[in-house]
């Protein structure tokens, strides 16, 4: 029984040395091992099974991924004068574990620095140029769709973008990871999240892109009118070729016709010139003696020859 139990106590005490002896380190972590808090040994980056002194040594884990920092926004004057606040956000990694647990020892600590850093950079990068350069990265037409990016300290006539919101973003990122190696971590990407205005420079914003709506309408409206312009000046020229056409068509059926009417009269005529002429007089009585017409002619009027060769036909 005795035997049992002390064997019982050497697997206890085994135990526990073998869990103060050796510790994993996963894929995701790397560990700096320290000995009454300094550290003793190079970091440990690579994943797997390790050794270290019981109850001296003790493992200090950091993260291999990514990291998060999220900032507040921060009020900032541009160079003409508007107050925004930018809300700012970045990716970051522990790169030299060592400097890192030497530095700042957790990432809590690392936060805070970063805030003041990232920070700093923002407001140092920001107040070098005008609101346009911060909220645009290009000189691209402005749509309807561009609303909150519409907005600047002159009109798109008078200020153009040199360096943009992009090239901005990539000055803060260099700024700032100037300072960072010092504490083991990269500075991987820096983004501008929002920007946010003051009521004044809203009022301002609302103006402008109010001016700029109407600008574009009346724009709009004035290629419109270009465009029926043209569009009626188009009708109008296809319609005159049309008429004219129709014209030229109608008169040459109409000379078809008179030739063919003047060579039937002729043809009529060649064949009985007294009967041709019987007919035209009679047409013309037709025209020129109406109902209430007198004619005053004299007896010897060829226009009152067949009227006087009818007499005698009535008397009979």
């Amino acid at each position: 029984m005795r035997v049992l139990a002390v064997f019982i106590v050497i697997l206890a005490v085994a135990g526990i040395l073998a869990s103060q002896m050796l510790y994993t380190v996963d894929m995701r972590q790397q560990a700096v091992i320290t000995e009454f808090g300094k550290p003793v040994v190079p970091p440990i980056t690579e994943p797997g099974l390790h050794v270290k002194k019981p109850f001296i040594h003790k493992v200090n884990y950091f993260d291999k991924r990514l990291l998060e920092w999220d900032g507040y926004p921060t009020q900032i004057p541009t160079v003409d004068k508007k107050y925004i606040f930018v809300d700012t956000f970045a990716r970051w990694k522990i790169t030299d574990p060592l400097k890192f647990f030497r530095s700042v020892k957790n990432e809590r600590t690392a936060q805070a620095r970063l805030d003041d850093i990232i920070d700093g950079a923002v407001r140092n990068q920001i107040t070098k140029y005008n609101l346009l350069e911060a909220v645009r990265s290009s000189n691209r037409p402005m749509f309807i769709e561009l609303m909150e990016e519409d907005v600047g300290a002159g009109s798109p006539e008078t200020e153009t973008v040199s360096v943009g919101r992009e090239k901005i973003t990539q000055e803060i990122l260099i700024e700032a990871s100037k300072v960072l190696p010092q504490y083991g971590v990269t500075l991987v990407d820096v983004r501008i999240k929002r920007i946010i205005y003051e009521e004044s420079v809203l009022s301002k914003v609302y103006e402008r892109m109010i001016a700029e709506r109407k600008r574009m309408a009346e724009k709009n409206r004035s290629e419109g009118q270009a465009q029926r312009a043209e569009i009626l000046g188009k009708k109008e020229r296809e319609l005159k070729t049309i008429l004219s056409e129709a014209y030229r068509q109608s008169q040459e059926i109409k000379g078809k016709a008179d030739a063919e009417s003047t060579k039937i009269y002729a043809e009529a005529y060649t064949k009985d010139a007294e009967f041709y002429s019987f007919l035209n007089t009679l047409e013309a009585y037709k025209k020129a003696l109406g109902a209430g017409t007198t004619v005053v002619l004299t007896t010897d009027s060829d226009f009152f020859r067949y009227l006087k060769d009818i007499s005698p036909a009535q008397d009979k």
